[in-house]
Order: structure tokens, then sequence, then C-alpha cells
């Protein structure tokens, strides 16, 4: 989270936010509709396999659209295969991001 959340922070000029959707995300002040789109991002990130339409028929009442499902689909699934391959490999942050990050 160090690496995003700096970008997070650089976004959002929220210094605040990051640090909070790093430790709960259900905490965060955020809305209802970021609310749907995290449910759905950490079901599929930590249980793939329970996945079901309901799913996608909750983000789609939350107001996204088909095309903004797919894009938080693929970006999911993207940072949970980048995530692994790193991990697998044992590859590490680069050191500026142990401080605060670049500018």
């Amino acid at each position: 989270m160090r690496h995003h959340g700096a970008g997070l922070r650089k976004l959002t000029n929220d210094e605040v936010l990051a640090d909070v959707l790093a430790e709960n995300w259900r905490k965060a002040p955020i809305t209802i509709s970021d609310q749907a789109m995290l449910d759905y991002v950490e079901k599929l990130t930590l249980s793939p396999w329970d996945m079901e339409e309901t799913d996608v028929i909750n983000l789609r009442s939350a107001g996204y659209s088909d095309s903004a499902i797919l894009d938080i689909n693929q970006v999911t699934a993207y940072y949970a295969f980048v995530n692994r391959v790193a991990d697998g490999l044992g590859v590490e942050l680069e050191s500026y991001w142990e401080d605060e990050g670049p500018d």
C-alpha cells in the first residue's frame, strides 16, 4: 500500500484517506458506490471462486456501467496477477518507497 498510497495521497491531496483505506477501508469516508466497488474488489481478490452474477448486479445497482465494471474487474485481476508474480519471484520495492516515495 506504500506505493499506491503515495499515488492516492498525491491524486486526492488527502493525507488521511490512504491511511484509513489501508487500515480498514470499511471505515473510510467514501461513497456508497465506492463501497460497493471495494466489496467486489475484496471478494474477487480474496475468494474469486465465490464470485456470482449478483456481484456484478450489485455494481450495476450502485451506478456502475458494464464498461466500468469491466475496468474494475480487469484492474483488480491485473494487480492480483502482478503482485503474485512479484511475490513469487521475491521482487522488492525500490528503496525510495521505504521513505515517502518519489515526488
